[in-house]
């Protein structure tokens, strides 16, 4: 398993730990492993850790992650979230990928790859999320973090489409339309929901198809979570 860095919190004395600046690959080892082809093999190395560590700085994550790794049996790690909150295990069976907020990744198993994702204009500015997403794909188990409770939605169970208070969204699968629409008309009572109603001009409608679910976050310690 790897998580960030400085969110482990204990572990069994089997179990080894390593910080590294690159990624797992798909077959669960580090990426960039031993290089080939002499000094390209190395520079090219060189620049894919470096587009991993970019990627993870544009995701709020720290730029290592930490691995770790049982020489004897079973082992244990303990993981948490840097806010009070809930952590969630998401499933991943290789046939979509999930979308989570800025920061909100805690631990995943080594077949799991991290990733990030970039939104629309106006989603990323108006949206409450940013304009950068973090992406999960591969096999295998990721753990998220948000403050507050998590509440899972699938939109196909409410007619298709949600909407919900920008800022709430702590992650979602592949198949969710996510996007911003403006609060009511240009009118008396659009204004009155903006300035006092505490949702200012827009919030993000979600689509989806059956089978697709997201979870908001209801309640946060800050604008994001």
């Amino acid at each position: 398993m790897y998580c960030e860095a400085g969110k482990f919190l204990f572990k069994t004395t089997n179990v080894t730990m390593e910080t590294r600046l690159s990624g797992p690959s798909s077959g669960g080892q580090q990426q960039g492993g031993a290089p080939g082809g002499g000094m390209g093999g190395m520079l090219r190395q060189a620049m894919g850790t470096a587009m991993q560590v970019g990627q993870r700085v544009l995701a709020g994550e720290s730029m290592a992650f930490q691995y770790f790794t049982s020489q004897s049996g079973e082992g244990t790690v303990g993981f948490a979230g840097v806010l009070p909150g809930e952590m969630r295990a998401l499933e991943l069976d290789g046939t979509r990928a999930w979308f989570a907020e800025k920061d909100a990744f805690v631990a995943a198993e080594s077949t799991v790859q991290f990733g990030i994702a970039f939104q629309g204009g106006r989603t990323g500015m108006s949206g409450g999320e940013g304009f950068v997403l973090e992406k999960f794909t591969g096999h295998g188990t990721v753990i998220i973090a948000g403050a507050g409770n998590f509440i899972d939605l699938n939109p196909a169970d409410f007619g298709g489409r949600i909407e919900v208070d920008t800022g709430c969204l702590v992650a979602f699968e592949e198949g969710i339309q996510y996007g911003v629409q403006r609060i009511g008309g240009l009118n008396r009572q659009g204004l009155m929901n903006a300035v006092f109603g505490g949702e200012g001009l827009s919030w993000p409608p979600w689509r989806a198809t059956a089978g697709s679910s997201c979870s908001p976050s209801p309640s946060r310690a800050s604008p994001t979570p």
